[in-house]
């Protein structure tokens, strides 16, 4: 292991670095999520076919994580984010492409495979890069990292409620999306340094993580609190748009909804998990977003639905974060413990939209929605897990004297 130079200013850079990272990703990712609608209409697909669709980015999204935590140990996460955004982008266009240019639900479903792979494989990295920061900075900065992803989410959420409501192409969209992604990400990703540095040689130890308890059981909760996440991201627009005769645009502006009110828990969500500590406050987070869906699916009147969608929001926000941090308690085991746990966690991507609009086909996408809290309840009885290793809490810093640094 090499030594890194440790100053307040390379700290505050590579927190900036990681929050645009974050930030990009989730605008290339929640693009193609709030133009779901269009798509489904330009492609001429049913609840069931949509479903299916979706499974080619989360199938990618999965087949990634089964190989980033070697592939981050190997090139570290500077180049890791590099090399996978090249694919998110690749695959906005394909897809952009393949709904607007030449129809086609095949070639659609490459581009989509090809986001999810770039995407997730991202993600690996870039939460490991962010883990060291947040050892870096010696208090709980994850959740502000993924707010930033949240944010990146809204804006995105935000941008395709206006090109629906002027006709913009869904391909001219997605191609600019592109583009701006991938040098805005390349960019940022000169400033990673922690983790990049730490990662490379040696054994990538993913194998030994497959059999450790807390990490497996820890990828489980993630996978429901994923499971939670992506089912908004996936279907609440086209919900509100088939059960509450919403149009294209006021579908995206619910989706906005949904990821401002995330974004708005990750950011004082900080405070809270430093107060009380993860497994109290995951708790409550969890209780409101299993009163948010059902308040989204049985509230009747369209105001009371999108205030359950804002509730949805706030109880998911603490989920995904929280899950990496935990899963990187150790630094010298974070990439191999995160690869593990995003595994388990993204198995809800590659299985939740089939499920939801297998049962859309049957019950209506509305009620569909209902499997959310269904897997919610039983799920609190792992938070547990959660709680910091005695040895190593992520918020420890890594050396006695940890510069001062504004948080992301």
């Amino acid at each position: 292991m090499s030594t890194v130079e440790v100053t307040s200013g390379s700290v505050r850079g590579a927190a900036v670095g990681v929050a645009v990272t974050f930030g990009l990703n989730g605008v290339a990712v929640a693009s193609w999520f709030a133009r779901v609608p269009a798509a489904r209409d330009a492609l001429g697909l049913g609840a069931g076919a949509l479903g299916l669709l979706l499974l080619a980015m989360s199938a990618g999204a999965t087949l990634a994580m089964l190989t980033a935590g070697e592939v981050t140990h190997r090139l570290g996460a500077r180049r890791t984010v590099c090399v996978s955004t090249v694919g998110v982008s690749a695959g906005l266009v394909v897809a952009g492409a393949a709904i607007g240019v030449w129809p086609s639900a095949v070639a659609a479903g490459v581009g989509l495979f090809l986001l999810g792979y770039g995407s997730g494989t991202c993600n690996v990295a870039m939460n490991v890069e962010a883990a060291a920061v947040e050892r870096m900075v010696g208090r709980t900065v994850m959740p502000r990292f993924h707010a930033v992803w949240s944010s990146g989410t809204v804006v995105a959420a935000g941008l395709a409620a206006v090109a629906a409501w002027v006709r913009l192409p869904v391909t001219a969209h997605l191609v600019g999306v592109a583009g701006v992604t991938l040098v805005g990400t390349l960019v940022a990703a000169r400033s990673f340094r922690y983790a990049t540095d730490n990662a490379v040689g040696g054994k990538s130890g993913v194998l030994t993580a497959w059999r450790e308890p807390r990490t497996v059981l820890i990828g489980l909760l993630v996978l429901v609190l994923a499971f939670t996440e992506g089912t908004a991201n996936d279907w609440v627009a086209v919900a509100f748009v088939d059960g509450y005769a919403f149009g294209p645009a006021a579908g995206a502006v619910v989706f906005g909804v949904f990821v401002t009110t995330m974004t708005f828990g990750r950011v004082v969500g900080t405070v809270a998990l430093d107060r009380w500590g993860r497994a109290p406050v995951l708790v409550a987070t969890m209780l409101l977003a299993i009163a948010g869906v059902a308040l989204a699916v049985l509230g009747g009147e369209p105001a009371v639905a999108v205030a359950g969608v804002a509730l949805w929001g706030l109880g998911t926000s603490l989920g995904f974060p929280v899950g990496m941090s935990a899963a990187a308690d150790e630094p010298g085991r974070a990439a191999a413990r995160v690869s593990v746990v995003a595994v388990i966690g993204y198995t809800a991507f590659l299985a939740g939209p089939p499920v939801v609009g297998l049962l859309g086909d049957q019950v209506g996408i509305l009620r569909a929605l209902l499997v959310v809290p269904l897997l919610l309840i039983p799920a609190l009885a792992l938070v547990p897990v959660l709680r910091p290793l005695p040895t190593a809490s992520p918020t420890t810093p890594a050396s006695p004297t940890p510069p001062a640094t504004p948080s992301p």
